[in-house]
């Protein structure tokens, strides 16, 4: 995926995302198995995990690589980074503690939808200021991957919607049989 599709990708699935969740009702938004979240938590995940990306687009590219470091290794495609990541799920990883959701109100989900949609719209007006060898070559650390590729991140920022979107769909139809 190079720069362009990359944004496109994350403004269209983060929109979908809120998207499904803006007519659910108080009783699909709050359900939630023992143990799980309910459709608000994971959305307050997504907020905890998409802001601190906007750190990297608002400090200047030199101090990503003087914090980080550069990549030694070429960028994963989107498929192979998914397939990491759901290897680590797999193998028991878990948000750690800073990712994890405190319990969300019904009344609080339009105005948690419209922050996640501006994080998303500052983070992709952001990318745009980027190379597709910016991309390449600055890492940041991510806490269940660990080091990995700017373009990875973003490869990641996409994919945990969609991960966290069928999370929400899975639970909701798992309870109505």
């Amino acid at each position: 995926m190079n720069k362009a599709q990359i944004i496109h990708e994350l403004l269209e699935k983060y929109r979908a995302f809120t998207d499904y969740l803006e007519p659910m009702n108080q009783s699909d938004f709050l359900f939630a198995f023992p143990e799980k979240w309910s459709a608000g938590q994971q959305l307050d995940h997504l907020i905890k995990s998409t802001k601190p990306l906007l750190l990297s687009v608002r400090l200047p590219k030199f101090m990503l690589k003087l914090v980080f470091g550069k990549a030694n290794r070429a960028s994963k495609t989107y498929e192979g980074l998914v397939e990491k990541y759901q290897l680590k799920l797999q193998e028991g990883g878990r948000a750690s503690a800073a990712f994890i959701p405190t319990p969300i109100d019904f009344e609080q989900k339009l105005a948690l939808s419209n922050q996640l949609n501006q994080i998303i719209a500052t983070l992709t007006k952001g990318i745009a200021g980027f190379t597709e060898k910016d991309l390449d070559t600055i890492i940041l650390p991510h806490p269940l991957l660990g080091k990995i590729t700017y373009r990875e991140m973003m490869y990641f920022t996409i994919c945990h919607v969609l991960h966290h979107q069928g999370l929400i769909k899975n639970a909701l139809q798992e309870r109505s049989h």
